[in-house]
């Protein structure tokens, strides 16, 4: 029998202290010295180890207080800020500082030269709860609460004036920002109507901004830092949130909470998310303000190494304990749009490595074309050889399989075709049942076709890479429905003849009853996942009109999870239940948007117990 290091390359050890994983997924926050005077809405500028914090609010009155921390502890500092407010804008470093706007609302700029606060040129637009990045000669002031309202108005500062540039795209205030005067984010914050909170971040690549990839929680008056490839975003509200994300360039992860929720907080702007940053002030939890700092800490290649699946004991607790991957809220974010609107299409592959094909662009065009996406954008590809819509599709973006749908002008396809990444080709091998709506499982090689037509069938093929054969029928004759896992360990959910929740499983052999999804739909393609334990059902034809709804299935029971942001059916799915893609469908207007779901995940260690 093999030993236990031969299978997971390392022993059971003994420690007195758990171990770390190197980066942002090991990263803590831990405490630091208190601020003087206890305060929101401050402005932070500089990093973990010297910072300002200047203004904010204490006592239900606007302060001028300005502190600096040398990485122990802070320090009054003689000069204080000429105009007492909060709710401002700060950036630069702890020897040359920028402070603009605030709430007294008021277009007032400051530059701190390590000495003394000097009044310097004012915003065009007076603002407060805004955006800032840069220095004090590289400025941008964004968004924020204006006179009339939230604004979208941008400024660059050039160490003596601001000058209007490119408007943001979503007027919104109590934002966080990262990042530098010609490469910055703005982070979550309030919208009208009705001061909406949002989870949404826009990038400024210093000519114009860009949606980009969303948080996993909506919040505002949190703090940020860090640049537009290596950000943290941390505390903010509703309520008092402790909540830290960390974003990679592509996406934003949950790690480490704050010991403190807190919202209305100071940062630094220049800090990194992967190795120091700070936080500190704000309003806690009964709105109360503190004094309490915290500083974010990343491990370094010279902590131990954290590896999924060590088992270690704790010889100074006595606990035998476990590094798992536990994984966070999911949540869809925006991809690539498809080139045109596209439904009842096929899908093979994931997340990052896509292919789409067939479908229909209107309810009397069918299409032939083939679009591959990368995980950013989409570009062409080789059309198949029968036009269809309603089909079925399974594999990968390399080794795709399509099968059955419907032909214009009417009637059903049996054809069954392979991709190799650049050609289709008709395969001799044909359903023995002609259909559409069919529940594909499987790889180019190895496949099930469920159920389909109309009227619902229940019966169910299965496909070696040559041919199809007639296998065990589903229990309940239905089309439409969703399906995940392999040839050999499947699931079938949902569907229609009578619209319907059930859940059936596969085990090579046959099918069994399992529990009901939350949400009755049907829809061709509204599944995902690589296997019948780990499945994810996005979206669908409800009734009446159409779901934004998705539901993840861990092998005994569905759980709701976080909506898509477009309800619709006849999408297009694919990937894992943790790394999914949803793409076109109808609402009932064609659509050509994509969304990514993601699930972030983190390394932890867990104690053993009975």
């Amino acid at each position: 029998m093999a030993e236990y290091k031969a299978i997971h390359g390392f022993t059971v050890q003994n420690r007195t202290s758990d171990p770390l994983a190197t980066g942002v997924g090991g990263a803590t926050w831990s405490t630091g010295g208190s601020l003087g005077t206890g305060r929101a809405g401050l402005g932070g500028a500089g990093i973990q180890t010297a910072i300002l914090g200047f203004g904010g609010i204490t006592g239900g009155s606007a302060v001028t207080n300005n502190e600096e921390y040398n990485g122990t502890s802070w320090t009054e500092k003689a000069g204080d800020l000429n105009t007492a407010r909060y709710i401002l804008g700060g950036t630069g470093t702890s020897t040359a500082a920028l402070a603009s706007g605030g709430n007294p609302r008021t277009g007032k700029t400051e530059k701190w030269d390590g000495t003394s606060w000097a009044e310097s040129g004012d915003l065009n637009t007076p603002r407060q709860a805004h955006g800032s990045a840069g220095t004090t000669t590289a400025g941008l002031a964004f968004t924020g609460s204006a006179s009339t309202g939230n604004t979208v108005n941008a400024e660059a500062f050039n160490g003596t004036s601001w000058a209007e540039v490119n408007n943001i795209n979503s007027a919104r205030d109590n934002v966080a920002d990262a990042g530098v005067q010609t490469a910055a984010f703005c982070i979550g914050g309030t919208t009208p109507p009705g001061d909406t909170i949002k989870k949404l971040v826009e990038e400024w690549n210093g000519t114009s901004w860009s949606e980009t990839t969303d948080m996993n929680t909506a919040r505002r008056s949190l703090d940020a830092g860090g640049t537009t490839t290596d950000a943290l975003a941390f505390g903010g509200t509703p309520g008092t949130l402790a909540i830290t994300e960390a974003w990679n360039g592509t996406t934003w992860t949950e790690v480490a909470d704050l010991s403190t929720g807190r919202a209305a907080l100071g940062g630094g702007s220049q800090g990194s998310s992967t190795s120091l940053n700070i936080a500190f002030g704000g309003e806690v939890s009964g709105g109360s303000v503190t004094t309490a700092t915290e500083e974010w800490t990343a491990a370094t290649i010279t902590d131990t190494i954290q590896n999924i699946g060590q088992i270690y004991y704790r010889s100074d607790t006595g606990d035998m304990k476990a590094t798992l991957n536990v994984l966070g809220t999911g949540a869809f974010a925006s991809g690539g749009s498809m080139p045109s609107v596209r439904s009842a299409h096929g899908f093979a592959g994931t997340q990052t490595a896509a292919a789409v094909f067939a479908g229909a662009s209107s309810t009397t065009a069918k299409v032939d074309t083939t679009i591959e996406y990368n995980g950013t954008a989409w570009s062409s590809a080789e059309a198949v050889n029968t036009t269809r819509d309603l089909c079925a599709g399974a594999g990968t973006q390399t080794a795709a399989l399509l099968f059955g749908g419907t032909l214009p002008p009417g009637g059903h396809s049996n054809a069954t075709e392979l991709y190799d990444g650049t050609d289709w080709t008709v395969s001799p091998g044909t359903l023995n049942t002609a259909r559409s709506r069919i529940g594909p499982i499987g790889t180019q090689t190895a496949a099930l076709a469920v159920a389909g037509t109309p009227p619902g069938t229940s019966a169910v093929e299965k496909w070696n890479g040559t041919s199809w054969s007639e296998v065990a029928e589903i229990t309940t004759a239905r089309m439409n429905g969703g399906a995940a896992g392999t040839s050999t360990a499947g699931l079938f959910f949902g569907g229609e003849s009578p619209l319907t929740g059930k859940t059936e499983e596969w085990n090579g052999t046959g099918w069994t009853e399992r529990a009901d999804m939350n949400t009755v739909r049907q829809s061709s393609g509204m599944g995902a996942g690589a296997t019948n334990t780990a499945a994810i059902a996005i979206g669908g034809e409800v009734s009446p009109g159409f779901t934004a709804n998705a539901e993840t299935w861990d092998g005994t029971s569905w759980t709701e999870v976080a909506n898509l942001s477009t309800a619709r059916g006849y999408l297009a799915n694919g990937g894992t239940n943790a790394l999914a893609i949803a793409t076109g469908g109808r609402t009932p207007t064609y659509v050509n948007n994509t969304e990514e779901w993601t699930v972030p995940s983190t390394a932890t260690n867990k104690t053993i117990t009975d």
